[in-house]
């Protein structure tokens, strides 16, 4: 009977620590750049597949923080293999003028991610 609920207690706690750290998730980062309407980027993270292939959205700051929901889409694009990083870029969006930042949703184990603001 103390070895059954020995085995049991192994078990929860292994169960426990399995869904810590799938909870978790991958860390992952976007950075943007860019002036008159052109935006691009890299997004990076420790695993590839939480960086290629990751769908990037460029938004235009409505408010005083980050709301996706509410802030302005002004263009979106897919990060793919350019040299040593994973690189999106919308082209000329004609946004020019404002705040912008990009955003990556979370996806699976792939945490979101949201760059700092650039000015434009």
């Amino acid at each position: 009977m103390k070895r059954a609920f020995a085995v049991l207690a192994a078990l929860a706690i292994l169960g426990t620590l399995a869904t810590t750290a799938y909870a978790g998730g991958t860390k992952t980062k976007v950075t943007i750049k860019g002036s008159d309407g052109n935006y691009y980027g890299y997004v990076k993270s420790k695993d590839d597949d939480c960086a290629n292939g990751r769908e990037v959205f460029v938004y235009k700051l409505k408010g005083n923080g980050y709301d996706p929901k509410n802030d302005k889409l002004i263009g979106s694009d897919i990060a793919q293999a350019n040299g040593d990083g994973y690189m999106w870029a919308i082209g000329n969006s004609g946004a020019k003028k404002g705040d912008f930042y990009a955003y990556v949703k979370k996806d699976g184990s792939c945490k979101k991610a949201v760059s700092k603001v650039i000015s434009g």
